[in-house]
């Protein structure tokens, strides 16, 4: 299968009053067409950055490294580097173009003094060769698509209007109207009740069928990933740790992390399990550990590596693999 996106090397730092922050450490990744990836990781992991990156969506403060490379392979067409791109006229093809982005608060994706119809099609002038008539006529095809009752009448409502759950719908909509190839989805069930999540998860499981898409989904329920992903990759301030098939690692997680984030889960067949947490707090990313940058957290007995060396990845099998190193020290015991 043919990866839509390569994510190479991503590297970023942004620019502060207390100095060069970083945010995201050598992350690399891809995704195929009609692929599901999901990034997980705690608040503060770096994800919703390195989404960002991908659209080049981050604030003007941020320096990326040169050896970063983001490849779009649309059909057709040699690679594009996304972080090559200069003018607004080139971005268009990876902001709202082959990519489209959703975000966990619809509210911060439409302008509360405009119509949702009147954005929808905005954005099919904007990307498409559609005229106003058109446009108006497909965006409430969409909004009908992805079940808002009386589409016709959402067109013309405002978001505060509309519901949570319909506003993420319209989000829905609006960025799939432009038919992007890559959806990238940033937390977008986090504010929805249980019945609304399972509705837009099978709402996006549907159109990844029906549209060949690739999502990135982005969250901290590893729940959701289990029911929607096809792969996962665990993030840690700024680090990918630990990644594969989603059934291997969440089967058979390696990282003490992604064991931590697990066992963390409420137990249904054991109601008076104690919750465990993994201990301590996420560190500033003013004060990055050396070496592995868990292992201020991290439960298991160490070895000297740990505290000095960042870890590898180390292949578990053909498609899963994770960056520690108790795993070579247990490889090779």
């Amino acid at each position: 299968m043919k990866n839509l996106i390569d994510v190479q090397n991503l590297s970023l730092k942004f620019k502060t009053d207390e100095g060069l922050i970083t945010a995201v450490d050598n992350v690399s990744f891809s995704i195929a067409q009609g692929e599901i990836l999901g990034l997980v990781g705690e608040s503060g992991s770096g994800k919703s950055v390195t989404a960002k990156s991908i659209m080049r969506l981050n604030p003007g403060n941020a320096v990326y490294s040169n050896d970063t490379k983001v490849f779009l392979n649309l059909e057709g067409q040699d690679p594009i580097d996304i972080m090559q791109l200069k003018t607004a006229k080139e971005m268009k093809v990876a902001r709202g173009g082959a990519i489209s982005m959703i975000f966990q608060e619809p509210m911060a994706s439409f302008a509360p003094a405009i119509s949702i119809g009147d954005q929808m099609v905005e954005q099919l002038l904007i990307h498409t060769d559609y005229n106003a008539k058109q446009a108006k006529k497909y965006s409430i095809e969409m909004l009908d698509r992805v079940g808002i009752s009386d589409a016709d009448k959402r067109f013309s409502q405002f978001a505060f209007e509309l519901s949570g759950g319909m506003r993420q719908r319209a989000m829905i909509a609006m960025a799939l109207s432009t038919k992007p190839k890559l959806l990238i989805a940033d937390e977008p069930t986090t504010a929805l009740d249980v019945t609304i999540q399972l509705q837009v998860i099978d709402l996006m499981k549907d159109l990844v069928k029906e549209f060949g898409m690739a999502i990135l989904f982005i969250t901290h329920d590893l729940g959701v990933i289990a029911q929607t992903a096809d792969k996962v990759a665990v993030m840690y301030l700024g680090k990918l740790i630990e990644k594969g098939e989603v059934r291997d690692v969440l089967r058979n997680p390696s990282h003490p992390y992604t064991q931590g984030l697990i066992d963390a889960l409420p137990r249904l067949d054991n109601l008076d399990a104690p919750l465990k947490a993994i201990k301590g707090d996420i560190p500033s990313p003013l004060e990055r550990p050396n070496g592995c940058i868990f292992h201020t957290r991290c439960p298991k007995d160490m070895v000297t590596a740990c505290r000095n060396i960042v870890p590898d990845f180390t292949a578990l099998n053909p498609k899963h693999e994770a960056a520690c190193h108790l795993i070579n020290k247990e490889a090779t015991s």
